[in-house]
């Protein structure tokens, strides 16, 4: 699994300008649903297409950029929390156990 970490305003506006899709996955280092949430996504990382940027927040060092991706993408503050991102625009948002990437996939076209 190829993180990206995601750590600066500067790489949530570049995600908001890139063509095509990637994940940010938000995660709490404090609490134990977001390290099974995180497991699970690297169990299914073999299904990702190989282009497709992940990135990891670490909501408890970059509160601030968390902040800034529930306003940016118009979601609702969840942890942890999985956002598919299409040309900019969040298409999916999933949060604790609904967190799949299987379904996160399903809306690839």
């Amino acid at each position: 699994m190829n993180w990206i970490s995601l750590e600066s305003a500067d790489q949530l506006s570049g995600i908001k300008q890139q063509q095509g899709y990637c994940i940010i996955y938000k995660h709490s280092t404090r609490c134990s649903i977001s390290l099974m949430a995180k497991r699970r996504i690297e169990m299914d990382a073999s299904e990702l297409p190989e282009n497709m940027p992940v990135y990891f927040l670490d909501l408890i060092k970059h509160r601030d950029i968390s902040n800034q991706v529930a306003h940016d993408f118009h979601v609702h503050h969840e942890s942890p929390q999985l956002l598919l991102i299409k040309d900019g625009e969040c298409i999916l948002d999933q949060s604790h156990s609904a967190i799949s990437i299987e379904e996160a996939l399903s809306e690839v076209n």
